[in-house]
């Protein structure tokens, strides 16, 4: 289990993400947070969301509120999409 931990601190220096932010995330509920030990750790099934919000924060000056109502709205869309399929599949099932 050790392996799909990620120590947040050594995420921050090689990403140059100050901690502060991966709390903010954390405070919003994008992401979740371990401590063992006294370390912090993200799981690596989070990392693809990590890496997402890091672009929009310092490449995109998108804040924390922001990124969380993206988030929002992209899971509304992956939502409907499922929602579209689900449909499309009851349709064909009736011709």
């Amino acid at each position: 289990m050790a392996s799909e931990l990620i120590i947040i601190r050594e995420y921050c220096i090689q990403n140059q993400v100050e901690p502060d932010f991966i709390i903010q995330l954390e405070d919003e509920g994008l992401i979740e947070v371990s401590i063992i030990d006294d370390e912090r750790y993200i799981h690596v099934s989070q990392l693809r969301y990590l890496d997402q919000y890091v672009r929009w924060y310092y490449d995109l000056s998108i804040n924390v509120a922001g990124i969380d109502v993206i988030r929002n709205l992209l899971d509304t869309i992956d939502e409907q999409k499922v929602e579209i399929y689900r449909l499309r599949e009851q349709i064909k099932l009736i011709d």
